[in-house]
């Protein structure tokens, strides 16, 4: 059975989905933001106050920015619970489908992809900060950062393991059961995943040119996730890509403002580091796991048919006449 037919050990009603869906948003933006919106009223002035500290991103007004960085990673968090709780107990299925179609999670491949990019992603800043050294400055401060480090190690995995479990787990499963294929869910939860970075500062400043990278980001996470039959492999990149980003460098326009090694201080522009990714590492990138994995038959598990299971069709076929029988 592949990884999107994991999503038929349980029920797929549509209507399910729209209450999971619900309470999946409302524990991540609303009981995840009350300590947020807690934090941010005792450091500001009433409503006024707390206005002015939403537009800082709640920096620069008295809050640590590794606190800031614990309660966004909170919000993921409560999302990453209340998808737990709709899988088991709305949909009636094992947590382990929504993560993968073998038997049990493979970590080796989580831990071979999260080192492997990170050693990418590492190779790839550093080239950049020796290409224009004037554009950056250290920033080390051993307490911040080591703090910066323990938080991003323990907690931002949380943060991206639900965005991967909910895009290409959750949405990419239940898109395959609905339009019985491949492709379409593919399409649906990369650009969907795309659109919902939108809000960050770095597309206001660089321009929705910089949805190509989110947008292939979602798509290079979601061909690994169908080629792999599982989530394992986006898992490692999406949480090493996150991690190295927080503790690496720094920019007063980037999600992450936070006390890493480095601030950049050029002025954001659109360059080819926008494109090389997408374009150049994430291809590669996959030829290489495709080798190692010995993945075959890539394009039906790109572009087949979903097909409802043998088991499960013999299941829906006695409920059947069980319900014609009363």
């Amino acid at each position: 059975m592949n990884y999107i037919q994991q999503a038929f050990k349980g029920r797929n009603e549509w209507y399910l989905y729209l209450i999971s869906i619900f309470l999946i948003l409302f524990g991540w933006q609303i009981i995840g933001g009350i300590p947020l919106l807690i934090t941010a009223v005792l450091f500001s002035d009433g409503v006024g106050g707390f206005t002015k500290a939403a537009e800082n991103n709640f920096l620069g007004i008295g809050i640590d920015s590794n606190l800031y960085l614990f309660l966004m990673i909170l919000m993921f968090i409560f999302g990453l619970l209340a998808l737990i709780v709709c899988i088991k107990y709305i949909h009636k299925r094992k947590f382990t489908t929504l993560v993968t179609s073998r038997k049990k999670i493979d970590w080796k491949r989580f831990w071979f992809a999260f080192v492997i990019w990170a050693v990418i992603a590492i190779i790839i800043t550093t080239v950049g900060i020796l290409m224009s050294p004037e554009d950056y400055v250290w920033n080390f401060k051993p307490v911040p950062f080591f703090t910066l480090l323990l938080v991003s190690f323990l907690f931002l995995p949380f943060q991206t393991s639900f965005e991967e479990l909910l895009f290409r787990g959750y949405l990419l499963q239940g898109f395959g059961v609905l339009f019985k294929n491949r492709w379409v869910p593919l399409i649906i939860t990369s650009v969907v995943f795309g659109l919902l970075h939108g809000a960050n500062p770095e597309v206001e400043k660089l321009g929705y040119i910089s949805m190509v990278f989110y947008i292939g980001t979602g798509l290079f996470f979601g061909i690994l996730t169908l080629l792999d039959e599982g989530t394992e492999l986006a898992l490692g990149f999406h949480a090493a890509n996150n991690i190295i980003a927080a503790v690496f460098v720094t920019a007063n326009w980037t999600v992450f403002q936070t006390e890493a090694l480095y601030v950049d201080h050029s002025e954001p522009s659109v360059g080819i580091e926008m494109f090389l990714p997408v374009f150049v590492i994430y291809p590669a990138v996959i030829f290489f796991l495709s080798k190692k994995y010995g993945w075959t038959n890539m394009k039906d598990k790109l572009f087949g048919n979903i097909t409802v299971p043998v088991a499960q069709e013999n299941i829906i076929d006695i409920k059947g006449v069980e319900e014609n029988a009363s």
